[in-house]
């Protein structure tokens, strides 16, 4: 006669399906979302305080107690198990749906907002939109907006997501501080202080939406009408534009030298915190093939072309038509870039030629060559267009194309089929500009103890930018990638301590060639060395 055994090993399969308490907490979780379900079906609330409140209040809840039963009764160490197993985490019916029901949002959200109850007359507003007028008014003094009703979404996700994410990677002091950061930055830079400095200022013209989001990443902080609302914001409007300008030319570079771009793309910006935390689940899925890794270099280098392209082309335009708001011609400003792209990529590529890529070599040049040629036609024909294009034009092609389209629409509703660096991985300009001042400037690096690796995988199985990590840990090679957000993710779930997240001297930081693979290296120069 046979006995029944437990089976007490973590990794069972009998130990991955949820109990009663985790499917309480994805029942209320669950209830919140239905309750704004129906503010967005135009089901009308006797009292949309409270309401709103306790669809919030509940879907915090069911996080809070999944994550708890989920997480802080297992053994130390970061639990993945079963994610190829389950049906959401591994592109199965349930991810499918999800995706399709993000990307619909996020269409009606940028092109069809009256479908969410936006009254676009000035009148009373409907649906889900006017089902967080209350938060509105409370926060900014006005009725509320699909963008406002995106953020408070947006917010809740890295917030709740992200405690899910601290429970998870409860053991590594660095996945705390990184996590905490993104969650603080998101609710008081990206939320709360705009919210409140347009309640303060109600008669000036609204003109700071993301206080921690620059240029490329806010491509339209050089725009016509947010130049004029900033010089024509007093004190408040001249301290954003000022702030904005040293963003992207004095505090960015440096603390990009100092730390590389995980300052910015892991510790602070709202794309990459929903990324981290909404996404964490999906970060497996990115793709990592060597074809993958060339479809995104050439693509996000061609972004950051497009938006350099169209920021000078309205610069030049303002310049052209509001001569008396500036305190330089349009022919000062254009020999002012040209001399600039002029000396900086020729000191580039003499000095640092031998670690570019061929297609950053190309984006370089082709970025000079369009721009240069650009300028000096306008200048000598006295066109008010840069390539005789309209530069409201190229405006609205770029917000549509890459601002909508990608960062929202793919970079979002993707997560559950692609992984959740779609966009900072294809289409982020931020990334392409930080990622080329990691590679050629930075201090940071990750180093790798190639003696110790196992070639277990599940470094590079967890890279959400589809790094091969392991094929570098295995050769002992310093990872310097563009690409790399330094996550930290690959040396969190590294069962031997083969990966490290370093700042230290640029010197002998690229060290392909070095590695020691058959007689290719002379050893007794790499020792003197």
């Amino acid at each position: 006669m046979s006995k029944s055994v437990t089976n007490i090993s973590i990794a069972s399969h009998e130990n991955m399906q949820m109990d009663g308490i985790q499917k309480l907490g994805i029942a209320l979780g669950l209830l919140g979302l239905f309750i704004m379900t129906l503010a967005l079906l135009n089901v009308s609330f006797p009292n949309k305080s409270i309401w709103l409140a306790g669809s919030i209040i509940s879907i915090f809840t069911g996080i809070i107690v999944y994550a708890n039963r989920t997480y802080l009764n297992q053994p130390e160490g970061i639990k993945n198990n079963g994610i190829w197993h389950t049906n959401f985490t591994n592109k199965g019916s349930w991810a499918w749906m999800t995706g399709i029901i993000l990307t619909a949002f996020y269409i009606v959200l940028y092109w069809f907002p009256q479908y969410l109850g936006l009254n676009q007359d000035g009148g009373v507003n409907t649906g889900i939109v006017g089902f967080f007028d209350p938060l509105s008014y409370i926060l900014n003094g006005k009725a509320s907006s699909q963008w406002f009703v995106y953020g408070t979404l947006y917010t809740v996700a890295i917030l709740g997501l992200g405690y899910k994410f601290i429970l998870k990677y409860r053991h590594n002091k660095y996945q705390l501080v990184r996590t905490l950061s993104v969650m603080f930055f998101q609710l008081g830079f990206a939320f709360l202080i705009p919210e409140i400095l347009e309640k303060l200022n109600p008669e000036k013209a609204y003109f700071a939406k993301d206080l921690k989001n620059m240029w490329p990443l806010n491509y339209y902080f050089f725009n016509d009408w947010h130049l004029k609302n900033m010089l024509e914001g007093g004190n408040l409007g001249m301290f954003m534009l000022v702030f904005g300008i040293a963003m992207i030319f004095i505090i960015s570079p440096i603390l990009t030298y100092f730390y590389g771009k995980r300052w910015y793309c892991s510790w602070v910006c709202g794309c990459g915190g929903l990324a981290e935390t909404a996404g964490d689940s999906f970060r497996h899925l990115s793709s990592k093939s060597t074809v993958s890794w060339k479809i995104e270099r050439w693509m996000i280098h061609s972004v950051l072309v497009f938006s350099f392209v169209m920021t000078i082309a309205v610069i030049f335009t303002f310049l052209s038509n509001n001569p008396e708001m500036s305190f330089i011609t349009k022919g000062q400003f254009i020999w002012g870039i040209v001399i600039f792209l002029a000396v900086f990529t020729t000191t580039l590529y003499v000095f640092k030629r031998k670690d570019l890529d061929t297609d950053a070599i190309y984006t370089m040049v082709s970025l000079v060559v369009i721009i240069i040629i650009s300028l000096l036609l306008n200048y000598f024909y006295g066109n008010q267009n840069i390539l005789f294009l309209d530069s409201n034009t190229l405006r609205e092609w770029y917000g549509f194309a890459i601002g909508a389209a990608f960062s929202g629409v793919v970079g979002v509703g993707f997560y559950p089929i692609l992984g959740n660096r779609v966009w900072c991985r294809f289409g982020c300009p931020m990334a392409a500009i930080l990622g080329l001042q990691q590679r050629l400037f930075s201090r940071f690096r990750i180093t790798t103890n190639g003696g110790q690796c196992i070639s277990c995988g599940n470094c590079s199985t967890y890279c959400e930018m589809g790094i091969d990590v392991r094929s570098y840990a295995q050769k002992g090679e310093n990872i310097v990638r563009s690409s790399c957000v330094g996550c930290g993710v690959c040396s969190a779930v590294c069962p031997r301590g083969v990966l490290k997240l370093e700042n230290d001297t640029p010197a002998g930081r690229i060290n392909s060639n070095e590695i020691l693979l058959g007689n290719d290296v002379d050893l007794m120069d790499l020792i003197n060395q």
